[in-house]
């Protein structure tokens, strides 16, 4: 009662001092830099959302998932702590954990290896100022994925930064941030440390990254721009439980049965040590002409002790990519062409041995795959006298693999996936001033993982084949005078051999393709400006609303003589509503009060276990003090405000129903941000 009471107040607030106009940028002047594309929000043809230093400020310092979850169509998920998936409408049903079928950079630079797989847990998020998050197939840009593309920004302006941080648990987190314009170079070195004992037993984590960068403007018509990220991460694996063994004690790892030990006896948990380093330059030949080209590297050390083996696994990765760019500009129409290619290599050496209490035992499997992965793009954007906008690409995808087993047997093979044409075009029209029509339509293709073709099963998968599908949607933007922006998209998208996890009754996961999905769904954001109230009370004020409704089906999807065709798709939840208001109080202290509410889920294919539709509230208290040119930021977060019971990362048709990874209870972090 006391919720519904504040929304009734901030309402009746927000009515009373709509007519106070303040001279922030509209909402709907925003730019999308989409990889070197720049449009401004209103006019972006793409089902594009950007995540803003208001939404990244409501992060605790160990993940993105709370300024994700903001946004509709995006679900960030926690298994544990230091694992997690990200989920573009509904792109989680194949990734047990860490991110696959959604493409993600960093700056310039290409996070996702040559198979789709990414690791995103290892970025920081105190690295990061800003996201953009394409929804859909974006493969004339992009290349092959079907959930759809995450953008990552680092710092662009001078700025000294530390943090440090205690909370719940045995947390503690540091970060130095420190970047400055040297004469022709922008210099930026970031560093941080993080630890927990997490919530539930056998879930202790420890980052520690290292992330460098140096943008060489040699010239008024090149750029040359270098980076190196060093990242260590030390994370336990508690384990999936069973309803009745969550109810009897949430904070427990998964236990021991009768032949199976339990994951604390077996020390399960992820290392991976990872170094990734790239190069990049950027010239203008012309005013009309310039060319762009990556070259890039990485190296990851991976070790995971499972309750069945202990996996190593030592991957290379390399990857380039190149463009040519030309605009024209005819008066009152404008055209933009690119010409690219982007490709990459994968290199994976995993050797499994038996796992004693944490120690590698005897050899079980020595395994390769190399994948390797790429595609031709072309495409074009108009701009037909500032009312007009299209966007159009195509490209040709790319993939095969080769994979050799080493011991105990040996055998070797190649797959070769059929190349595919991947068309996108998008069309906006501006009907006035803050207010657009857009319509997208594409086809997205996205082929299986190192991961998923050799999976934790340790056999190759080698029937898996690409899933693909048509992506069709519409949408509109409306801004509001200069106070409120209100955007709604409906999407549909039909996907044919989606790639869905399975486990064994070991609990180790493997893959099948599942026939097809009708995937339908309508996202909506309403979002105010920051009000400036001129009262000394209440200062400012700032609310935000997002929500996704989905229908999400499987289609012709049988498994042996059960048809599952109808059912609702696996670990998608068909309503999430988000909201987050902004107070600032006497000009200074700053208040952050969120929920996200998510209804119930389908926890495995047949349908007949589902998870409870829960409401997580989040507070967060910010106020700063100035010593001269030094500003000391306080701030307290209070996650899980109402103490509720929920699961955070389902683990979806699990066998022997251990589906469920309880989250955290109520939790505290106090902090300060020094900006110097």
């Amino acid at each position: 009662m006391n919720k519904i009471y504040l929304l009734i107040f901030t309402f009746c607030t927000t009515i009373i001092f709509s007519q106070k106009r303040d001279s922030a940028t509209l909402i709907s002047e925003v730019r999308i830099d989409a990889y070197k594309k720049p449009t401004s929000f209103i006019a972006s043809t793409k089902s594009v959302s950007v995540v803003s230093e208001n939404l990244l400020s409501q992060n605790p310092p160990e993940r993105l998932l709370e300024s994700v979850n903001q946004i509709a169509g995006a679900r960030m998920e926690e298994r544990s702590p230091g694992s997690y998936r990200i989920s573009l409408r509904g792109s989680t049903l194949r990734s047990p954990f860490g991110v696959r079928n959604v493409k993600v950079y960093l700056d310039d630079f290409i996070l996702s290896d040559a198979s789709g797989n990414t690791y995103f847990n290892v970025i920081s998020p105190e690295l990061i100022t800003r996201m953009e998050i394409f929804k859909g197939p974006e493969s004339g840009d992009f290349g092959a994925a079907t959930g759809g593309t995450v953008l990552l920004q680092t710092q662009s302006s001078e700025q000294t930064l530390a943090n440090l941080s205690v909370g719940s648990y045995g947390t503690f987190n540091e970060s130095v941030n420190f970047s400055k314009q040297f004469r022709k170079h922008f210099f930026q070195i970031f560093q941080n440390y993080y630890r927990t004992d997490s919530y539930r037993k056998q879930s202790a984590v420890e980052r520690k990254q290292i992330f460098i960068k140096d943008n060489f403007q040699y010239s008024k018509n090149a750029e040359l721009k270098a980076m190196i990220l060093l990242s260590d991460l030390d994370y336990q694996t508690p384990g999936g439980l069973t309803l009745e063994q969550m109810q009897l004690d949430r904070r427990q790892a998964r236990p021991k049965t009768a032949t199976v030990p339990g994951a604390k006896q077996q020390d399960a948990g992820i290392r991976n040590k990872m170094i990734l380093a790239g190069i990049s330059h950027e010239f203008k030949i012309l005013p009309e002409l310039s060319h762009y080209v990556l070259v890039q590297g990485s190296y990851v050390d991976f070790e995971n002790p499972f309750i069945t083996n202990f996996e190593n696994r030592f991957e290379t990765n390399y990857a380039v990519r190149s463009h040519l760019n030309y605009n024209q500009n005819w008066g009152k129409v404008s055209a933009e062409w690119r010409l690219g290619f982007e490709g990459g290599m994968n290199n994976i050496f995993v050797k499994n041995f038996d796992n004693n209490k944490g120690v590698e035992g005897n050899p079980q499997n020595f395994d390769k795959v190399k994948n390797n992965s790429g595609f031709f793009f072309v495409s074009q954007k108009l701009n037909i006298n500032e009312k007009l906008f299209s966007d159009s690409s195509l490209s040709l995808n790319s993939n095969f693999y080769e994979w050799e087993k080493i011991f105990p047997a040996t055998e070797n093979g190649k797959t070769k996936f059929k190349d595919q044409f991947l068309p996108n075009f998008g069309l906006t029209y501006l009907i006035g001033k803050g207010f657009s029509v857009r319509g997208k339509v594409g086809k997205g293709n996205s082929a299986p993982t190192n991961e998923e073709i050799r999976s934790s099963n340790q056999e190759f998968n080698l029937n898996l084949v690409p899933e693909y599908g048509w992506n069709k949607e519409i949408g509109i933007r409306k801004q509001f005078g200069a106070f409120l922006f209100a955007e709604a998209s409906y999407f549909d998208l039909r996907m044919k051999d989606a790639i869905v996890r399975r486990q064994n009754e070991r609990g180790q996961e493997f893959f099948v393709n599942s026939g097809g999905t009708v995937q339908k769904g309508i996202e909506v954001l309403l979002e105010s400006k920051n009000f400036n109230l001129k009262n000394d009370f209440l200062s400012n004020f700032k609310f935000r609303f997002s929500g996704s409704f989905y229908q999400f089906k499987f289609q012709n999807y049988q498994q042996g003589a059960t048809d599952f065709s109808g059912n609702d798709l696996t670990g998608v939840p068909k309503n999430t509503i988000n909201s987050l208001l902004n107070f600032t109080f006497f000009n200074k202290l700053s208040v952050d009060y969120s929920h996200f509410y998510t209804s119930e889920i389908p926890l495995n294919d047949a349908n007949t276990v589902w998870s409870d539709a829960n409401i997580i509230g989040n507070i967060q208290f910010r106020y700063p003090v100035q010593f001269e040119n030094t500003i000391l930021n306080l701030f307290v977060q209070i996650q899980n405000l109402y103490n509720t019971d929920y699961v955070l990362g389902f683990d979806i048709n699990a066998f022997g129903n251990r589906y469920y990874n309880p989250a955290a209870k109520r939790n505290f972090v106090f902090g300060v941000k020094v900006n110097f």
